[in-house]
């Protein structure tokens, strides 16, 4: 996150503070209240307003989300931390046992040892709420709930950090660096580490340089006016004495900061180790993928558990509160994150903070911001393109086996911002064809669009209603209709419900599909070999028109096997010694006369590496070469040899 440090700023480019919101303030604009309050909390603790403006856009981007707390139990606009109150108990998402997170038959599938950490023990960064409390004399629950009173308590924190770095409450905004990177309580960053503190207060300095407008999920306009001039002053971490984070082996953007804190490679036996696979990547396999998890956990447990040398293993963690970032993989060695030992192989994994089943627990700006610098960073290193099929959420990695799909992972789930991720990413979805494009990018507008799911809490409970990347598809265009049924994650044929953790149904933001048929207000796409309906109307789209390329079963052919990973044929173990892996279709079939959207063309490939000792590590590489396809809510394989190519139009 960090951009290079400027200098000091010139008094002539000071800001003068906002004054106090007038008394008839009352009886402004709804729309414009928040605006206001900004103003008056700003003025009452002599914190110039841009700086508690760039503050709270890279906690929360304005929003309160109702009173409901954070991943890392923040609340209100300004993210005020009160995780006893927040968060329970948790188990993350990789500590159950009962995966194969590595995804490879060739070794037995690992169960955690490491005992994890008591979530009673609370860092400060988790419990600004009670420091801002004793500030301003407001009770916890009103800073929690009343949005004016949270503005009120973020200023509080950085007037009394201004203070305790020795700096006055001025209007100079360069003066504000240590305040905004660092305070006793952890507020503002909340980082303990030097290169942390100063990519997060640099975050904000480019908020504050670049302005924004935007209207919060409670219909307020607030608007941050660019300052191009505003510089941090750097030297002034120098004096807040924290710690050095070990760099160690980390591979990050100048942009960001990282901390090593290895993943370990271990060996407990005679062909038993953990956790993870040397190799030597991109110089043997390419690295082809990203894939976005969440730890339904908290930061301490997921490091606790990446260090447990028996068993999971990712490249990078990132933390809620401030976005930072630990690394634990060297980017050439192969993780055990994502349950398919073929995308683990040629993929990067990164954990972040979150919880799939609380949708109130919403992501911070600060982590969403941090993630996409760093997949850009990674995306120009390695060349792997900034679109959905590359770029996965581990819900959308396939099952690599039939047996497996019922057991493959649903995070980050449907309530993971994709349209605002990738418009960081500086690749956002739009329209990019007319009607007659013969694809569609599935798009629906995130605050505003809210479907229903259960099982958030309690089986067949209604979760709270939420803004959601999801949209569910129906065997006929009506929303009474049986939904799509899963055969592969329901293989006696079940019904999909509307769980939140039940992909059968459902599509996402940024997925491309071929269109199938028309009727109104609905859209048909091919989807897992069926026609899927979705609710699509033209004054509140849930999908944009695309073109590209498509793939079909080559004439003559009533249908063709789609698998879930790309293994080269058993010709190309022949000499290597190597016993060949089974080329496994899953429960699906490719029908003729349908389209799906297709991605790279790709090479059979197995990466050999069963044992500790890496001297037999190999890559075989066969002459099948398959296509990925979008083919149901994960994405899929088929053999090149078995489909014909074309334009979608």
């Amino acid at each position: 996150m960090p951009r290079t440090a400027g200098a000091l700023a010139t008094a002539a480019l000071l800001l003068p503070l906002v004054a106090a919101a007038p008394s008839g303030e009352q009886s402004a604009a709804p729309s414009a209240r928040l605006q206001g309050a900004f103003s008056a909390a700003a003025a009452e603790y002599q914190v110039p307003q841009s700086v508690l403006l760039g503050v709270s856009y890279l906690q929360s981007r304005w929003d309160g989300h109702a009173g409901a707390p954070s991943v890392a139990g923040g609340y209100g606009p300004m993210h005020l931390t009160d995780a006893a109150t927040a968060l329970k108990a948790e188990a993350p998402h990789h500590s159950h046992g009962d995966e194969d997170a590595r995804g490879d038959a060739s070794r037995p599938a690992r169960v955690p040892e490491a005992e994890l950490p008591d979530a009673s023990e609370l860092p400060a960064r988790l419990r600004t709420l009670t420091r801002a409390a004793e500030l301003t004399g407001i009770s916890s629950e009103e800073l929690r709930t009343d949005p004016a009173a949270n503005l009120r308590g973020g200023a509080a924190l950085l007037a009394d950090a201004q203070k305790k770095a020795g700096k006055p409450l001025s209007a100079h905004l360069a003066g504000w660096y240590a305040a905004v990177a660092k305070s006793e309580a952890k507020a503002y960053s909340g980082a303990d580490d030097e290169a942390t503190a100063a990519s997060y207060a640099n975050e904000v300095f480019a908020v504050i340089r670049d302005g924004a407008t935007r209207t919060t999920d409670a219909g307020q306009r607030v608007a941050l006016e660019a300052t191009p001039a505003a510089a941090p002053d750097a030297a002034q971490l120098e004096a807040l004495g924290l710690r050095r984070a070990a760099k160690g082996e980390t591979d990050c953007p100048p942009t960001i900061a990282c901390e090593w804190i290895p993943a370990p490679y271990k060996e407990f036996g005679e062909g038993d180790y953990g956790n993870h696979d040397k190799a030597n990547r991109p110089e043997d396999q390419s690295i082809d993928y990203i894939v976005v998890h969440d730890t339904e956990g908290r930061w301490d447990t997921v490091l606790k558990l990446v260090q447990d040398p028996t068993y999971v293993s990712w490249q990078y963690s990132l933390r809620a509160t401030d976005g930072h970032i630990a690394q634990h993989l060297k980017l050439k060695d192969v993780g055990w994150h994502a349950g398919n030992w073929y995308i683990n192989s040629k993929s990067i994994g990164l954990e972040h903070e979150g919880f799939l089943t609380q949708p109130d627990t919403w992501y911070t700006e600060a982590m969403y911001r941090t993630s996409a610098r760093l997949v850009k960073y990674l995306s120009k290193r390695y060349g792997i393109p900034l679109d959905r099929q590359h770029i996965l959420g581990h819900d959308t990695v396939p099952g690599p086996t039939a047996g497996t799909i019922p057991q493959m992972h649903t995070d980050p789930g449907p309530y993971w911002d994709w349209q605002h991720y990738f418009t960081l990413l500086g690749k956002p979805f739009h329209r990019s064809a007319g009607p007659s494009g013969g694809l569609v990018t599935i798009l629906p507008e995130y605050d505003e669009h809210s479907p229903e799911f259960t099982g958030c809490t309690k089986a067949g409970e209604k979760c709270p209603a939420h803004g959601s990347s999801a949209v569910r598809v129906y065997t006929e265009p009506r929303e009474d209709a049986p939904l799509i049924k899963d055969i592969g994650l329901r293989p006696g044929g079940g019904p999909s419900t509307i769980g939140v953790n039940d992909l059968g149904s459902r599509v996402s933001t940024g997925q491309r599909y071929a269109v199938a048929e028309r009727k109104g207000d609905w859209t048909a796409i091919w989807y897992l070999g069926q026609k899927a309906w979705f609710k699509n109307p033209k004054k509140q789209p849930t999908a944009v028109d695309a073109a590209g390329l498509v793939i079909t079963p080559k004439a003559g052919r009533a249908d063709v096997p789609v698998y879930g990973r790309a293994y080269p044929e058993a010709a190309a173990y022949e000499g290597t010694g190597i016993a060949p892996q089974p080329v496994s279709a899953l429960p699906y079939k490719l029908l003729a006369g349908q389209e799906y959207a297709a991605g790279d063309k790709t090479p059979g490939e197995y990466y050999f590496a069963p044992v500790f000792d890496t001297s037999g590590h190999k890559v075989v590489r066969g002459k099948d070469e398959y296509y990925e396809i979008q083919f149901g809510h994960r994405v899929a394989f088929v053999r090149a040899a078995d489909v014909d190519v074309r334009p979608s139009s």
